[in-house]
């Protein structure tokens, strides 16, 4: 097995992982779980900004449906959100006044402090970084099929 990584591909990681830790802390400076704050999150970046389909939160989390749903029962036991049934097999995760507060709160302030450090770059380097995440997505996308 070749294990051999590229400088590149090492700092790469290594950007990654950090990105990942400053979530991580920022979760727990605002008093969240990871999950918890990724479900608030995906529900403030959904176009209905108070509530957002159960099968999207899992979808573009990354996490476990175990994991979702351990923390959606966790939420919904202090008042945060409700599940809502659309049909038999489809949920509407939806914020409750509580929640909806918390969320602005939270990750209200995740998303605010994003659009703050794409606001401060010049409008190519944005478009430019957006277009180069997304290629490497889809070549990633692409090799993931050969394995």
């Amino acid at each position: 097995m070749n294990c051999n990584f590229s400088k590149a591909m090492k700092r790469f990681n290594h950007l990654l992982s950090e990105i990942d830790a400053t979530y991580h802390e920022m979760s727990l400076k605002l008093g969240l779980s990871d999950s918890a704050m990724i479900i608030l999150y995906t529900i403030c970046d959904n176009d209905n900004k108070n509530s957002c389909l159960l099968q999207d939160i899992c979808h573009r989390s990354g996490l476990s449906k175990q994991t979702i749903n351990s923390s959606l029962r966790q939420l919904e036991s202090k008042g945060i959100l409700y599940l809502e049934a659309i049909t038999p097999k489809s949920k509407n995760v939806c914020l409750t006044d509580r929640g909806k507060q918390l969320a602005n709160q939270t990750a209200g302030r995740v998303i605010q402090a994003e659009n703050e450090i794409f606001a401060s770059w010049p409008q190519e380097d944005v478009e430019k970084y957006l277009a180069l995440t997304e290629s490497f997505l889809l070549a990633l996308r692409d090799k993931s099929k050969n394995l």
